[in-house]
């Protein structure tokens, strides 16, 4: 191995290959970008992805649940116990399982209740802090013994692996209890596990069976049918699409073709369907319709009831499933009907077939259309081939819709278009965004308004903005497991084009990935979990890439959001004298390399205060 030497007044050549440079807790990861890539964007020539590991963090939403469960695993293995009887500790590491256990069992109901109750996100955001203080001490015990128990390893203290490993020169078996620091450490973490898992009753914490939770904290409006059409823009060819769908002759299940409209959050799916329910073409091919807002709760009795209503202009206060269901045939199987069905997250395929009996009735040529934005939903209700899947608007289109809801000419008030070219390039394609955006703008008149909008986060904007709620909504709507990857995607900068398999081994570097199958590669449940993400819609695929991805400028925000003080990236946060700084509470952290800052930006990362003992930093090696 020779040493790199880059100065800021040089270009160095940097390896293309991925270099990972690790010191305990500290990964630095290079990737330099094709030549190709790297002349298009200008200055951004690399990205380093940096994971910290500190004593603090903030909180950030919902994802310690599947934090805690690795660790409660990792505490209760075999081999972790072994290691603690061997290590006399054992009594510790039984207190320390016993704590988590308690507080695995109530954290559904705390991770519900922090948006409305303080004093339960103060608790979260203390035991985030502990879970990851733990987590700092299991992985200096287990590295230690595997050190030791290693066979074949000659211990060559000037080997600069060893140096990057604290305490490793002096450890031997049973040495723990004598090792006064580490002693403490566990003991401290014992009381304090022990001490925030008794505070689940003062905080009237409930224990949750099968982590049954009811998440529905975004409160929203249901749908309606109702559409202003001249206020919609760039959705004619969606339109056209869909309806043509409608009026083919595909052949379908009973008589019954579904057509899944899916797409992120806030890409306009109920307006498409707005558009197409009140065609005139649509009303005259389909006699009876139907529109039904689901939402988060997949109620067959109360959609069925719904529909019934729709068609038959009956009010009923029938709670009979098979009542209505029988009424409800009765009325499709002599009509060509269209249900729309808006906004479902259902996944579960028995459901949906216990909601579709009646629908099998209806005369041939019967269609229900269903928007969701989870790829499985889609799968679920129909075949995948029928799914269309939206496209976000061009720059015109928002520009048109931006000024609709700003009440506002661009062609006499030529000075507020230059910003609201910008506002439509911050709304990136996303209908939602510039419809809200232009709400917002209605009562600012002036230049420096429009860019103090501009200019702030999605989460800083007035209450009336509903863009980060929507969005916040597939977060909620995220199995926990997958929580914090997502989160951890936000020191990815925005547009930044990453490889589904780096990111993965990202993951894995992490400990993200709870392998429940001991059968199953890391790496294949790190795909696993990558896809399912991307089925529901948190990743765009680039055109003409098998393994090529972007996020989209406002999921990214949204991570930065979910990730709370975790996630940091250095370019975005330089203070007025020009120095880059990293906060304590920050655990992961990247930037982008520009010519001649890296290593001005890098003594940030040396500033960042560590666990005692890791040593000193690492230094940048190339081979």
């Amino acid at each position: 191995m020779s040493e790199t030497k880059l100065s800021s007044d040089s270009r160095s050549e940097v390896p293309s290959r991925p270099l990972f440079f690790a010191e305990k807790n500290v990964v630095f990861v290079v990737r330099k970008r094709s030549p190709a890539a790297a002349e298009e964007e200008g200055r951004q020539r690399l990205i380093t992805s940096t994971i910290l590991k500190n004593k603090k963090m903030a909180v950030g939403e919902l994802f310690l649940s599947a934090f805690i469960q690795v660790l409660f695993q990792q505490l209760a293995s075999a081999a972790t116990m072994a290691l603690a009887r061997r290590e006399k500790v054992e009594s510790h590491f039984k207190k320390l399982s016993q704590s988590l256990s308690i507080i695995q069992a109530v954290l559904d109901d705390a991770e519900e209740k922090q948006l409305m109750e303080n004093a339960v996100k103060v608790w979260l955001e203390d035991l985030r802090d502990l879970a990851y203080d733990l987590d700092d001490i299991l992985d200096e015990i287990t590295t230690q013994a595997m050190i030791q128990d290693s066979k074949g390893i000659q211990h060559n203290r000037t080997s600069m692996v060893w140096k990057f490993i604290p305490t490793c020169s002096s450890y031997t078996p049973g040495a723990l209890v004598s090792n006064y620091r580490m002693m403490s450490k566990i003991k401290e973490i014992t009381n304090r596990l022990q001490f925030t898992a008794n505070q689940r009753i003062q905080l009237n914490l409930r224990e949750t069976l099968g982590g049954s939770s009811n998440r529905s904290s975004v409160i929203r409006l249901p749908s309606t049918s109702l559409v202003n059409e001249s206020h919609v823009y760039g959705r004619d060819e969606d339109k056209e699409k869909i309806i043509e769908m409608l009026l083919g002759d595909e052949v379908c299940r009973d008589n019954v073709s579904v057509i899944p409209i899916v797409g992120m959050g806030g890409i306009g799916k109920t307006t498409l369907a707005q558009l197409v329910y009140n065609d005139r073409n649509v009303k005259q091919n389909f006699h009876v319709r139907a529109w039904v807002c689901v939402s988060e709760e997949f109620d067959v009795i109360s959609i069925t009831k719904t529909i019934y209503e729709a068609v038959t202009d009956v009010s009923s206060q029938s709670k009979d499933l098979d009542m209505l269901q029988v009424s409800l045939k009765e009325k499709l199987s002599k009509s060509k009907f269209l249900i729309v069905l808006d906004d479902v997250w259902n996944e579960n395929y028995e459901k949906w077939d216990h909601l579709f009996r009646p629908f099998q009735f209806g005369r041939p040529g019967s269609r229900i259309i269903v928007t969701t934005r989870n790829d499985s939903v889609a799968s679920v209700v129909g075949s995948p081939r029928t799914a269309y899947h939206m496209k976000l608007l061009t720059d015109d289109d928002c520009l048109s819709l931006l000024a609709q809801h700003a009440r506002t000419s661009f062609d006499e008030i030529t000075e507020l278009k230059e910003v609201g070219l910008l506002l439509v390039k911050k709304c990136k394609g996303l209908p939602l965004a510039a419809k809200t955006l232009g709400g917002l703008l209605r009562c600012k008149e002036t230049k420096q308004e429009w860019h103090d909008v501009l200019n702030s986060k999605i989460w800083d904007l007035p209450e009336e903005n509903n863009i980060l709620p929507v969005l916040r909504l597939s977060y909620h709507h995220l199995p926990s497991h997958l929580k914090h990857l997502f989160a951890y995607c936000s020191i990815f900068p925005k547009d930044y084009e990453f490889d589904k398999n780096e990111l993965v081994m990202l993951w894995m570097g992490e400990g993200f990935l709870e392998q429940r199958n001991p059968r199953k590669r890391k790496e294949d449940l790190g795909l696993e979990y990558f896809n399912e993400l991307l089925s529901r819609s948190f990743f765009q695929r680039l055109s003409g890439s098998e393994s090529n991805f972007v996020m989209h400028d406002l999921i990214n925000d949204l991570a930065q959001f979910v990730a709370g003080g975790t996630c940091y990236r250095l370019d975005e946060k330089m203070d007025t004298n020009q120095e880059y700084r990293v906060p304590e509470k920050t655990r992961h952290g990247s930037f982008l390399r520009h010519e001649y800052e890296l290593f001005r930006k890098f003594r940030a990362f040396y500033q960042v205060q560590v666990a005692p003992g890791l040593g000193k930093s690492v230094k940048l090696e190339a081979s």
